[in-house]
């Protein structure tokens, strides 16, 4: 330590290089630029204030070159410069040569300075007594004071403030120290020259600009006054070493600075320099590099060596090392870690926790600045488990406990005089259930527990706090302890009774903050004037209420909130059985009658009371008797609680009497009263109340209970009293203290009960006369029958009630019926009908008392029964209820069908009304006989006639009858075919029977028939027979016709044919008609009218008489033959007579051309149909009679007709010229005529005259095929490919099916692929839109086509292939390829973009599309594997970056080996786009620990002779791993040293190796040693204990230190005993890692349950936030089917979204320019939108000279353009626009002047841009629309127009003016003309602005997206739901609970053997294989942020899980690892990572 601090022991002295003279400075300089260089400082006394001198100097010195490049820094490296040097270069300092600024210190150096104590030491030695205590142990606050500098230093962290107290008491690393290590900003070597300064403060520390505290300036005010400014003297740190310990260590390494510096005080060194008689504050600093601990090396600070390590990782830190610990502070630290740990968590509770302190029982909690603050103590002891404490996690400090019991508080400011402020808080602490809550201070005891006192010595407590002061106090947040504050006099207990019980000022608590305007003690521990300050009259007080401070009599608020608290939060009754939560409309505050929760029973003062006891008041007016009914408690509480307060509702008692419920506090309750004068009392008031009715009959008649009464019979008067329990008579309610007595009536009621209900019959009320009774007169009107009630009942008077206070009044009832009398009298009830002669009916009979009830008949009464001109009989009668006369029978004579009416009489003798007339209508009776007229027996009909026949149908009393269905017949024998006559008679029961004429052929003479008539469906009537005679009929039978050629006369039979002359007549046709007796018939008028002909319309009827028929006129064409008819029809026969005329030719007179085949002939092609010419009459009739020698008289002629080939022949069989060889020459297609002539005669013919045939090929519509067609790849053309066939003359030709292809290149790709078609009938075939997809430049498309085995010749399409800027085609990565990926590090940065085919980056990608993916490479090759693991990209860090995305941050795979990575871009939902396969190899890690292939057995050994017995290891090899278990260090050699320890430091009897020896080494090489140890024989050691085999690597080549490797092993003295627990010991180890693997599984299968309850989570977060959205659509979803109505609903809006878009909108034609390049704009004609269709005409004609004009971003892309459509094609490229000019956009209009209007406008007006809506590139377009129309504005007409511009000129410039209906004022105002004249839409050939889609469109995408998200959301909620209920199901399972009974039995198997074998437990051993060990309880398990979700999973899964999460198929294979039995799990579980 000495070395450190001062110079060295041994140390060489400085070389001073050049004789120092007066005003030199002397500056020690250190070498470092190479590690070679010399370690000792080199003097150097230079006088000269120039830089460039004193490098010479230095340059002399050290023999350096002039031209050398070095630097010259201080100690905090700052380079020394001409600017800086007089600054710098001071005598005494330390200087570095170096070879630049941030090299690293090669070697450490020592810094000379001095810390003469400050004057201040005796200035301010006087002002304390430093640690004067209190009873208190002051030790932790001489740790707090190191606190306070490490708070001070990391004030400016803006991450973690960390601050470690460690307490190293582990003699193994070397003797006791405690380390105080924060992470602050460090100190650079003067600041540690400052602290070593003593009472050097913050003030005082001045001209040093490196100070860190230099220029103090003070914090700004904050809460509590939290500044962390509390370092403050310069004298507690060092006070608080040297009170700890002897020596103080300081290493500290500010942020900016390579170097660490080191400072050792110690009390040893200052004695040595006294007594050497030294310099006592002067000393060295250490400056060093980080992680550099070769100066340690006192075995006694072995410790320092790991803190020194700890360096390497860290920007900044300051360590204070403290040795030389007091013992007693030592064991204090060790016995006490629980009260001193929480003593400094109350120091620091603000800062730890923030200004509102540490409220556990907040539901949120503030995020607080100060939860950075990390404090953690830690305390090492060798053999035990470290114990660390985060003060953070300390919940049992006074302030915690002070905030978490506290239920209200009050918070204050003091302002005293100066800048002085005070903020404070009093808590109040509430007395609940059965005690106070003020919480208990171990420095404080409340309540005296001294059991030695005298026990009759009664100690009265004080109040809850006791003796204690209420304030604490807090100087810039951090606590002083040794200074409290009693009370202020404002809230202290009240002389006198105050608002609130005395109590309840002993149950506040208070803390009050100061900022640094109070002094305190220079060790922080008291105030020195806090008290008198606050106490001065001049201190004013004010509360703070809501954060706003309120100026108010401090006093009397704090009396007010007292009060309050008390009210509600003390808790001194206590409410059971809760029964709910109502509201007492009874309180007259509307804002108190809610929340009241209601009670049944309370426990006050040691008593109960419950719902229906009795109790009684005290304190009321009047005393209240009752019964409780419930208890009222304010608020709204759920089940038992504690409160002060509270009402009782009573139901007064008797309640007869009262019927009232009272309301009273329960404090008025009377406690004394017993309930036996409460029940007395109750029993006196019942006794006055009315109980029963007295009831007389004075006059008879008295009615019987359940009596049976006749109708009519009387009810006698009734006499009442009503009687109390006394037997009294009473008429009135006896008199109470609460009001007036009440008369009582009595009320008679006679009730009837019907089906339908009670009815009251009567109803009487009698009041008491006072001399007279209650009294009620005879009834005598009961006649209804039923059941009866009488009713008396005594009522109150007014209110008529039955009951009084709930209880019914005195009543009597009588119950009785009243049934029918005798009969009197009697109707006819209803009659069946109809009534028919014969056929029997019943009458029924009802009979009735006198009041028309319904009776029986009881005596045997004979009805008599009369009707006038009936005869009637009947059967019998019967008796009963149901009087009925059974079967009459009526009989006689009715004249009509329909029926007669006749008066019926019946009479009952014996009956007062014994007679009953009614009517009744008889009908006749059924068929019986059939009388059919005329009536003789022979009847005479000629043949051909029908006879009719008169029949009726008779009943069996000759009356004329009818029914359904009834037909007469008559059928006719004696010939065939004869008719059937039927008639229906069902109506009227007579008709006419006849039918059908009655025809016999061939009849010559008389002939005989019968008829039989009869009806088929009344068998019981007899048929009727009749004889008919048929004679010969007298009408026309047979017609006859002639035809007269002079006197001959010619029969003309029927089908004969005649030849005639065509176009002749034929005259004088005669006939004569004969009837059936071949008698001839004079022809009459009415015959002549029958007689009908077929060749004329008109018949002269004269000529019919005289026989002769019309003349009949021949056809005029020989194929005409004339059919001739002639019929006669009358009502008897038909007759016809037919024959036909066939015309013959007549002499020539035309000729005649016809056509043999199509008329059609090709061009250059004869026509290949025939012409044939014949020779006609003049009606066109082929003349027969032509020859051969005709042929010379034919000529042919026609336009264009070659006559070469003309040939003319003569066709005998058809007597016909033909003609051959017509052939046109060359000449225009279509329609030829021919004429051909004959003689004097001439015909025209005409033929079509088509194409050739087909000879080439030509486009349709592509004009211009000379130039290329520029096309953008993927893309389709322009418009469809349609080629036609053409003739060699270019005509087109339409022939079919002529097969066309095309032929491309191989690198030339179109879509569709089907390149082959035919033509259709017009000979033209269309290829469609294809799309090209080619390589970039020219291609040719060229057709194929074949006809008739002949080429023909087809066109060339050139195709220019532009790139497709938007299509992607590969992924770009970028990354550290230099970069190596150490197992479990982090992935370097991976850049991603997405190139389309012009090879430029592809913009506004979803990130989402892109991701990582990355697998272990196997054998399969570059497949990809199922299972891999897949990253999404990281958030972009700067918007300039679009179009890359980064993957930063991911963790390297902690499992050695080769991984493939490879990106992915989702195109769609099918297609991805791949990156190349990046191959990236994971080598391990760092080295950190040593162990074996596999986990060995643990050794039983013993010290025999046998060599197995004594061999503790065999073949064990050890390697090195890092702290992922892969193996490294292949490269490291050294040494494994072996040795045995004893768990026990008291154990001196160790056990030695074979050879006596305690160490053994063995070679380690190539990251691996081969162990073999065998013990001694007769080793020493204690039999059956356990040892420790420890083996420690020495492996010089590593910076760090590994652990050892540690086995435990048993030692024996018995040979057999060794053999028993060696078998144990091997079930001990199998034991335990069966269990690791069940707990294994356990924790892996809780932590996916816990991952899918978050899936879980935010699935039905996201699916609630989507049904939201969607009700803001008015979307309603319903509970059930959801997903059937989305589907539907979608499918619905997808439909009325198709429809919208399917309705007709304006468009542009104009065909757009292909975006060839991203910079390419389009059309300007496509790039805006307008809605109003004459705004849009007007606007687009304005611009029509623009429309077609293509815009670019660029001049390049503009040129491009220009190039290839060579100049014809207008370009506008954007970045050539002078944009200052364009107008503003938001400008207002021109009559719009300084936001007032100028003018009133009409027709109106708007900006033309307004107008314009932009689907894409809105800035763009906005700057071409800017340029193109500027201020141009939109009005109704040009009168409206012409108002607005003559208006505006008088203010300002006029724009140019469009109106509505199409016309245009010019900005120079000209208007008028053609020019300025918009012309219809048609017009414009389709440049216009085309119409937006309508907002209805964008409103269902929008609802149709939604739907889409919810669906996906509520599939995924319900996938996830289904997994989880799989997953819990799994946990309960009888298998996993047989795996869980199979651990538990393990683990108490492994509990046995280890008692046996004498073992520590092993769970450690267990926890080191699982961690995490503990299991994960599922049910209170909190579902944690997502991204410490992915932080758990990572941890939790082993490097081979991480590669891809858990899949069914590892499950699987875990639950087979649990299938496994014990004594096959030897193996080694591979140790997770935490």
């Amino acid at each position: 330590m000495a070395a450190a601090a001062g110079g060295s022991r041994g140390a060489r002295r400085p070389v001073l290089l050049t004789p120092r003279g007066s005003g030199d400075r002397t500056v020690f300089l250190f070498d470092r630029r190479q590690e070679q260089a010399d370690l000792d400082e080199k003097v150097l006394s230079y006088g000269k204030d120039n830089y460039r001198g004193f490098r010479s100097a230095v340059c002399q010195a050290f023999g350096i070159a002039t031209d050398e490049n070095f630097v010259i820094t201080t100690t905090n490296r700052k380079e020394i410069t001409e600017d800086n040097f007089s600054e710098l270069v001071q005598d005494g300092v330390t200087l570095y040569l170096l070879q630049s600024v941030d090299q690293m210190l090669l070697s450490a150096t020592k810094e000379r300075i001095d810390f003469l104590p400050h004057y201040d030491t005796l200035v301010k030695s006087g002002m304390y007594e430093y640690y004067a205590s209190e009873g208190q142990n002051p030790l932790p606050f001489a740790l707090a004071e190191l606190i306070d500098n490490s708070l001070s230093a990391t004030s400016r962290n803006t991450g973690i403030r960390s601050i470690q107290i460690k307490l190293l008491f582990d003699d193994s690393h070397g003797k006791p120290a405690v380390a105080v290590i924060d992470n602050g900003r460090g100190m650079t070597s003067k600041q540690l020259n400052n602290w070593a300064v003593y009472r050097l403060s913050k003030f005082t520390r001045q001209g040093d600009f490196e100070s860190d505290h230099s220029g103090y300036v003070r914090p700004l005010p904050v809460p509590r006054s939290l500044n962390s400014d509390i370092s403050y003297f310069g004298v507690g740190g060092k006070q608080a070493v040297f009170f700890v310990g002897q020596s103080a260590r300081m290493i500290s390494k500010p942020a900016d600075s390579q170097d660490v510096h080191e400072l050792v005080l110690s009390k040893e060194d200052f004695e040595k320099k006294e007594k050497n008689k030294e310099a006592i504050y002067s000393g060295y600093i250490r400056n060093r590099k980080p992680s550099d601990s070769t100066h340690i090396t006192s075995d006694d600070e072995r410790f320092l060596r790991n803190l020194i390590l700890e360096e390497r990782d860290k920007e900044s830190f300051t360590a204070v090392v403290i040795t030389g610990v007091q013992p007693d502070h030592m064991q204090y630290l060790k016995n006490y870690f629980h009260l001193w740990t929480r003593q400094l968590a109350h120091i620091y509770h603000y800062y730890i926790h923030g200004p509102k302190g540490n409220e556990t029982n907040a539901v949120t909690k503030d995020i607080s600045p100060f939860n950075n603050i990390d404090i953690q103590i830690s305390m090492f002891e060798k053999g035990k488990v470290p114990k660390i404490v985060n003060l953070r996690e300390i919940k049992d400090d006074m302030q915690t406990l002070y905030i978490n019991t506290a239920a209200d508080s009050f918070e204050f400011k003091a302002h005293v005089e100066g800048e002085g402020i005070v903020e404070g808080i009093i808590r109040y602490h509430p007395f609940l259930y059965d005690k106070e809550t003020y919480p208990d201070d171990p420095c404080f005891p409340s309540k005296l527990n001294d059991d030695d006192d005298d026990e009759d010595c009664f100690i009265v407590e004080k109040g809850a706090r006791g003796k204690r002061p209420i304030f604490e106090c807090f100087w810039n947040g951090r606590l002083i302890p040794y200074t409290t504050v009693e009370d202020f006099e404002w809230c202290a207990p009240p002389k006198k009774r105050g608002l609130a019980p005395i109590e309840c000022y002993n149950r506040i608590s208070g803390a009050l903050f100061t900022n640094d305007k109070f002094q305190v003690s220079t060790n922080k521990l008291t105030f020195m004037d806090l008290e008198l300050k606050l106490k001065d009259k001049n201190t004013l007080f004010t509360r703070i209420f809501n954060g706003q401070e309120q100026r108010m009599k401090i006093d009397r608020e704090f009396a007010l909130w007292l009060k309050d608290c008390h009210e509600k939060y003390d808790k001194q009754i206590k409410f059971t059985v809760f029964k709910g939560i109502t509201t007492r409309t009874d309180l007259p505050s509307k804002r108190m009658q809610s929340p009241w929760t209601m009670y049944a029973a309370i426990e006050w003062d040691g008593k109960t009371y419950k719902t229906g006891q009795l109790v009684k008041t005290v304190k009321t007016l009047p005393i209240f008797y009752g019964s409780i009914e419930k208890f009222f408690l304010y608020g709204d509480h759920d089940g038992d609680i504690f409160a002060t307060g509270g009402e009782v509702q009573i139901a007064l008692e008797p309640q007869a009497l009262y019927a009232e419920m009272k309301t009273v506090p329960i404090s008025k309750l009377d406690r004394t009263v017993s309930d036996k004068a409460v029940k007395k009392y109750i029993e006196d008031e019942m006794a006055r109340l009315p109980d029963k009715l007295s009831v007389t009959w004075p006059e008879g008649d008295e009615l019987l209970p359940n009596e049976t009464r006749f109708a009519g019979t009387p009810i006698g008067a009734l006499r009442i009293e009503i009687l109390n329990k006394k037997g009294e008579a009473m008429q009135k309610l006896p008199g109470t203290s609460h009001g007036g007595s009440k008369k009582l009536l009595v009320e008679l009621k006679v009730i009837l009960h019907s089906p339908t209900g009670n009815k009251e019959i009567i109803s009487h009320i009698s009041q008491h006369g006072g001399k007279w009774p209650y009294w009620f007169k005879k009834m005598e009107n009961l006649q209804k029958l039923g059941n009866y009630t009488l009713k008396l009942q005594v009522v109150l008077n007014e209110s008529n009630a039955d009951t009084y206070a709930g209880r019914p009044l005195p009543s009597k009832t009588f119950k009785f019926t009243i049934i029918e009398g005798k009969p009197e009298k009697f109707s006819v009830g209803l009659l069946e009908l109809p009534f028919r002669v014969g056929v029997p009916f019943n009458i029924p009979l009802e009979l009735q008392d006198e009041f028309g009830h319904a009776t029986q008949l009881t005596t045997a009464m004979k009805p008599i029964l009369e009707a006038s001109g009936l005869s009637l009989q009947y059967g019998e009668v019967t008796a009963g209820t149901k009087c009925i006369i059974k079967g009459v029978t009526a009989k006689g004579c009715i004249n009509s069908c329909q029926g007669k009416n006749f008066n019926l009489k019946v009479t009952l003798p014996g009956l007062k009304e014994d007679t009953q007339i009614f009517k009744i209508r008889l009908q006749p009776g059924p068929p019986r006989q059939l009388k059919v007229k005329p009536d003789s027996e022979i009847l005479k009909i000629e043949n051909g006639t029908a006879f009719p026949f008169q029949v009726e149908v008779l009943d069996e009393s000759g009356n004329i009858t009818a029914q359904p269905k009834l037909i007469v017949h008559c059928k006719f024998l004696g010939a065939s075919n004869l008719p059937v006559y039927s008639v229906d008679c069902s109506n009227a029961g007579t008709n006419i029977l006849t039918g059908p004429v009655i025809h016999v052929q061939n009849i010559k003479k008389d002939q005989l028939l019968k008829a039989r008539i009869e009806i088929l469906s009344c068998k019981d009537v007899p048929p009727v027979e009749k004889i008919i005679k048929l004679l010969p009929s007298s009408h026309v039978a047979r017609l006859q016709i002639l035809s007269m050629d002079g006197q001959k006369a010619i029969q003309i039979k029927h089908q004969d044919e005649i030849n005639w002359v065509a176009g002749d007549v034929m005259h004088n046709l005669i006939f004569q008609m004969y009837d059936e007796g071949e008698r001839e018939i004079h022809i009459t008028p009415a015959m002549a009218e029958k007689i009908k002909v077929n060749w004329t319309p008109r018949i002269n009827r004269e000529q019919l008489i005289q026989g002769l028929l019309p003349d009949v006129k021949v056809p005029t064409s020989v194929k005409d033959v004339r059919y001739c008819l002639i019929t006669y029809l009358d009502d008897h026969v038909s007759l016809e007579s037919a024959f036909t005329v066939r015309p013959l030719p007549d002499e020539p007179k035309h000729i005649k051309c016809k056509l043999k085949g199509p008329n059609t002939l090709q061009m250059g092609e004869e026509l290949q149909s025939e012409i044939d010419i014949m020779i006609t009459d003049q009606y066109g009739n082929q003349v027969q009679t032509v020859t051969s020698a005709c042929l010379n008289s034919l000529g042919v002629s026609g336009p264009g007709l070659d006559k070469s080939n003309l040939k003319i022949t003569w066709q005998e069989s058809t007597l016909t010229m033909r003609v051959k060889g017509i052939r046109f020459k060359p000449c225009l297609l279509g329609s030829k005529e021919l004429c051909f002539a004959w003689r004097e005669f001439s015909d025209f013919l005409r033929v079509n005259l088509t194409a050739g045939s087909p000879a080439k090929l030509q486009f349709v519509d592509w004009p211009e095929l000379e130039k290329p067609v520029a096309v953008i790849n993927g893309r389709e053309l322009q418009k469809p490919l349609i080629v036609q066939l053409c003739d060699q003359w270019g005509n087109p030709s339409p022939e079919p099916n002529v097969k066309i292809s095309l032929i491309k290149g191989n690198n030339l790709k179109i879509v569709p692929s089907n390149q082959q078609l035919k033509t259709d009938e017009n000979g033209r075939a269309n290829l469609g839109v294809i799309s090209i997809h080619a390589p970039r430049g020219e291609h040719t498309l060229q057709l194929k086509a074949l006809h008739n085995k002949t080429t023909l010749d087809c066109p060339i399409i050139t195709l220019n292939v532009l790139p497709d800027p938007e299509k992607p085609v590969c992924l770009n990565v970028k990354y550290d390829k230099n970069a190596s990926f150490p197992a479990g590090g982090t992935f370097p940065d991976f850049m991603v973009s997405v190139l389309s085919e012009d090879d430029n980056i592809i913009k506004n990608i979803n990130p989402a599309r892109i991701s990582m993916k990355m697998w272990e490479a196997q054998s399969s090759g570059t497949r990809i594997p199922v299972d891999v693991t897949t990253f999404s990209c990281s958030k972009v860090k700067d918007d300039k970056e679009d179009g890359f995305f980064y993957f930063r941050d991911k963790v390297v795979p902690e499992r050695v080996g080769t991984y493939s990575i490879q990106f992915t871009f989702a195109m769609d939902k099918t297609n991805m786009l791949s990156s190349d396969q990046i191959i990236v190899e994971v080598v391990p890690n760092d080295p950190v620990r040593l162990l074996p292939d596999s986990l060995p057995a643990t050794p039983a050994v013993s010290n025999v002779r046998t060599l197995t017995s004594r061999t503790l290891v065999k073949d064990l090899y050890l390697h090195v791993m890092d702290e992922y278990n892969n193996r490294t260090g292949i490269d490291l050699v050294g040494r494994i040293i072996a040795k045995i320890k004893s768990p026990s430091e008291d154990d001196t009897e160790i056990p030695q190796f074979q050879g006596k020896v305690s160490t053994i080494e063995f070679p380690f090489d190539r990251g691996s040693a081969e162990i073999n140890l065998v013990l001694a024989e007769n080793s020493p050691g204690r039999d059956s204990t356990e040892y420790i085999l420890v083996f420690e690597p020495d492996l010089p080549a590593l910076k760090k230190p590994l652990e050892p490797y540690c086995l435990s092993f048993m030692f024996y003295n018995d040979f057999k005993k060794q053999q028993q627990m060696a078998t144990l010991t091997r079930e001990r180890d199998q034991l335990s890692q069966s269990i690791g693997v069940y707990r294994n599984w356990f924790d892996t299968t809780n932590q996916l349950v816990t991952e899918i309850k978050c899936q879980v989570k935010e699935a039905e977060t996201r699916e609630t936030h989507l049904k939201n959205e969607l009700r803001k659509h008015q979307i309603e979803l319903p509970q059930t089917n959801t997903l059937q109505y989305v589907d539907s609903l979608i499918k619905q809006k997808m439909l009325d979204q198709e429809r919208v878009m399917k309705q007709p909108r304006r468009t542009c034609t104009l065909p757009n320019y292909p975006k060839g390049n991203q910079d390419i704009l389009g059309k300007i004609a496509h790039l805006a939108q307008i809605e109003d269709n004459e705004a849009a005409k007007v606007i687009s004609w304005h611009l029509a000279s623009d429309m077609d004009c293509v815009v670019t971003l660029t001049t390049e892309a503009a040129r491009s353009i220009f190039d290839e459509t060579q100049g014809r094609q207008q370009v506008l490229p954007l970045d050539s626009i002078y944009k200052k000019t364009l107008p503003d956009w938001n400008r207002p209009l021109p009559h719009l002047r300084n936001g007032k209007i100028f003018f009133r406008p009409v027709g109106n007006p708007v900006f033309a841009r307004d107008l314009l809506t932009f689907p894409d590139n809105v800035d763009h377009c906005q700057t071409v629309f800017g340029m193109l129309l500027g201020d141009t504005i939109i009005i109704d007409n040009l009168d409206a127009a012409n108002h607005y511009r003559k208006e505006v000129v008088k203010i300002t410039h006029c724009p140019t003016l469009l109106t509505r209906e199409g016309d245009r004022i010019r900005s120079n105002g000209k208007f008028g003309g053609l020019q300025n004249k918009a012309p219809p839409m048609d017009k414009l050939r389709g440049m216009v602005f085309g119409a937006p889609m309508p907002k209805l469109y964008s409103t269902f995408s929008g609802q149709i997206d939604l739907l889409q998200q919810y669906r996906a959301a509520v599939v995924k909620l319900d996938n996830v739901n289904k997994d989880l209920d799989l997953h819990l199901q799994s946990l309960n399972t009888p298998e996993m609970q047989k795996k869980k009974q199979e651990l538990a039995e393990q683990e108490k198997s492994l509990k046995l053997i280890e008692q046996k074998l004498g073992m520590t437990p092993s769970d450690k051993v267990t926890e080191s294989l699982l961690q995490p060990h503990h299991m994960l309880d599922m049910s209170d398990t909190p579902i944690p942020p997502k991204r410490m979700r992915r932080e758990t999973v990572k941890k939790l899964y082993s490097s081979e899980e991480w590669i891809s999460s858990p899949t069914k198929k590892q499950q699987q294979q875990q639950q087979q690892l649990l299938q496994i039995s014990p004594s096959e799990l030897n193996g080694t579980p591979r140790k997770r990572k935490a």
